[in-house]
Order: C-alpha cells, then sequence, then structure tokens
C-alpha cells in the first residue's frame, strides 16, 4: 500500500483557475455573450425572501395583536413599515423636498410652530419625513377635534404618534422630551384661498406660547413652502360645507372636474426651513396666564414664521421646476 500524502503543488491552483476561466468563457459564447447572472441572483433572492418573512411576521403580528403603542395610540412598528414609507415617496419623488436648518432641531423637547397651507395637511406628513430621516426626530403634531372625529383619519393620525391639540395632552409629550409639532393657524390657514397663499393668517389666542411656557421649552419656529400649489383653493363650496360639517369644500382647478384624478396633488418644488429655537427663559411660567405676555410671543413667533416664509419662497424659485 502506498501511504505517500500527496504533496500540493502551486501549479495545480493555477491550472484550477485557468481551467475556471475556460469554463466561464465557455458559458459567456454559449448565452450570447451574457455572463451567467446566477452568483448575482442569489442575494436578490435572499433579499426577497428575507422581505416576504418579514412582511408576513408583521402581518402575524397584527392579527394576533402583539404589538405595543403608547398612551397615545403611537404604534411605532405601523408607523416605520406602512405610514413613512408611504410619505416618504411623495417626499422624495413627486414633491422634491429641501430642507435646511435641521441642526436647529434641538435633542430634547422643543415646540415646533408651523405654518399651515394646502387645502388638504400633506404638509404634515412632509414635516414628519423631514424629521424622522433627516433630524432623528418624532414630531408628535397636535391635530384638531375635527380630525379625531373622522373614523380612518382620527386611528390612522393615532397611528403616526400624533394626538388631540389641547393643552394636557402637550404637556405629558413635552416632559417625556418629545418634539412637539402644532400648526396655529388651523383650519383657516390649510383652508385660505390661494390668492392669500403665504400669508400666515392669525396664530389663534397663544395656547402654544403657555404650553411652551409652561413646560420650559423653546420654539422651533418652521416655514413650509410648497404645499400651497399642490391643490390651489380658487373657490369654497360654503353651503355642502356646512351640510357635511366641514370647514369648507374647495374647488381647484382639478377637482371635482377631474373626479378622483383631481385628488392628486401637482407636483410642485417644497422647501422646508427650520428657524433658530427661540427660548423662553427671560419669563416664568407664571406669565402663561398672562394675556399680554402670550399675545406679544405669539406676535413675535408669527412675525419670525412669516420672514422665514418669505424667503424661504424666494430661494425655493418657480413652483414647479
Amino acid at each position: 500500500m502506498n501511504n505517500a500524502r500527496h504533496r500540493h503543488d502551486p501549479h495545480d491552483s493555477d491550472d484550477a483557475e485557468t481551467g475556471a476561466r475556460v469554463i466561464r468563457l465557455a458559458s459567456v459564447r454559449d448565452n450570447g455573450g451574457a455572463e451567467d447572472d446566477t452568483s448575482r441572483e442569489a442575494p436578490e433572492r435572499g433579499s426577497l425572501e428575507r422581505g416576504i418573512a418579514s412582511g408576513l411576521a408583521f402581518l402575524r403580528r397584527r392579527l394576533s395583536g402583539d404589538y405595543a403603542v403608547d398612551e397615545f395610540g403611537f404604534d411605532p412598528e405601523f408607523n416605520s413599515a406602512v405610514l413613512l414609507p408611504l410619505a416618504r415617496a411623495l417626499y422624495e419623488h413627486w414633491f422634491r423636498v429641501d430642507l435646511e436648518g435641521v441642526e436647529n432641531i434641538p435633542d430634547g423637547g422643543a415646540l415646533l410652530v408651523a405654518n399651515h397651507s394646502g387645502t388638504i395637511p400633506i404638509d404634515a406628513l412632509m414635516l414628519s419625513v423631514a424629521l424622522h430621516d433627516h433630524a432623528d426626530r418624532r414630531v408628535r403634531l397636535l391635530g384638531a377635534d375635527l380630525i379625531y372625529q373622522v373614523p380612518l383619519l382620527g386611528h390612522l393620525s393615532r397611528k403616526a404618534g400624533h394626538t388631540l391639540a389641547c393643552q394636557a395632552d402637550a404637556a405629558r409629550l413635552l416632559a417625556k422630551g418629545e418634539l412637539v409639532g402644532v400648526f396655529p393657524e388651523g383650519f383657516k390657514g390649510v383652508g385660505k384661498p390661494f390668492s392669500e397663499r403665504y400669508k400666515l393668517q392669525r396664530f389663534g389666542r397663544g395656547g402654544f406660547v403657555g404650553t411652551a411656557l409652561r413646560a420650559g421649552v423653546p420654539i422651533v419656529p418652521c416655514a413650509i413652502v410648497g404645499a400651497e400649489e399642490i391643490y390651489p383653493k380658487i373657490a369654497d363650496l360654503r353651503p355642502l360645507a356646512r351640510l357635511l360639517g366641514l370647514p369648507y369644500f374647495p374647488i381647484t382647478p382639478t377637482f371635482p372636474l377631474l373626479g378622483p384624478a383631481g385628488l392628486v396633488p401637482l407636483p410642485s418644488k417644497w422647501l422646508i426651513r427650520f428657524g433658530e429655537p427661540m427660548t423662553l427663559d427671560e419669563y416664568d411660567a407664571d406669565t402663561a396666564d398672562d394675556p399680554m405676555t402670550l399675545f406679544d410671543i405669539t406676535d413675535h413667533v408669527r412675525e419670525n414664521v412669516q420672514h422665514m416664509l418669505d424667503d424661504a419662497l424666494l430661494r425655493r424659485g418657480p413652483a414647479f421646476l
């Protein structure tokens, strides 16, 4: 019996590599010049399989109720897996949103104050995507009662982490170090006619200022340019709005003339700008009950946002280029 072990010859590996190259070249010729993509398809199939498995696991948790929500109804998993990806598609590919001043978003609790417009409040969705993807902050927006009276809309708003525009909810969120967002114009802003675009409406009675003073947090002004052009409101059917219990029933160049197609927003170019935080350290919590102090600070915040809007509008340029 020959007990001699085979010794490795370095030329063996060279010959093997040469042979492998010959086989690959032959395969390319047999495929009409196309290289075999089997090795590249395998990772793609693996990624697809993992995606399907993840999706099925998500559905199982939904059906079994094995998921968590916070005291306000916020569902982080549903928000990340469903709501944000849908909004992100509009953000990146339809509205092509630019951001400025992201560095002005603080780490702790703060009250974000923005203008509101667009006939349908898509600006709230775009603001959420901007802060989540580029500032690593989750904004908890405060919405009007009407939003939470609409079954599906109210449910989805809760799932996204938003809540009623009331001082108690805002105070609890700010105490937890959350970034809370508010649109002081309310429906007066989102439903204003196109002829008044980028002109701020009244900022209410300053309730948001009182909330910031009591919580001891800064106010971050925010200007959103682009929403005014997505559904240009040229008229308002007020009798129909009253019949339906709505603040307005808009007429735009495409709705209701084009039916459901008229609900597709026009692809305007957006710019969202965050201003420097406005600290309220010079005031104590007791001033939150002083109407004149609230009025003065509210007016100052409104002027700041209007100035930012005017500047951002110039920087944005044409609406559809």
